[in-house]
């Protein structure tokens, strides 16, 4: 199982969970408690229950390089184009725009 901690504007939203089902992301209580709690995107409305997929969800797809710059994290990294998850985790700490994909290791949920 990976996990990842979704920022939205440095501001941690929401859990996404990749198991042997496919794939699980949901908002943090504490940021849908927040007063100034916004969306992820339109495809993720503010709610408390989780929102599941097989594939892994387009928004967060998008969020993966693509082109030359693809090539470039499957050459360092070793990652396969078709390890979405890898790639996601590998290549989005630092995305342009307003949301950022941090990894949760194990030991850190201790």
């Amino acid at each position: 199982m990976r996990k990842a901690c979704i920022f939205l504007n440095e501001t941690p939203c929401g859990i996404l969970t990749e198991d042997e089902t496919g794939y699980t992301f949901r908002y943090n209580a504490s940021y849908l408690s927040g007063k100034d709690a916004k969306p992820l995107g339109i495809v993720f409305p503010l709610q408390e229950e989780p929102f599941k997929s097989s594939i892994l969800f387009p928004f967060f797809d998008g969020l993966i390089p693509e082109g030359w710059l693809l090539a470039v994290a499957e050459r360092n990294w070793k990652i396969r184009r078709n390890d979405r998850m890898g790639l996601l985790l590998t290549c989005c700490k630092d995305c342009i725009g307003a949301v950022r994909v941090e990894p949760i290791k194990e030991a850190e949920e201790r």
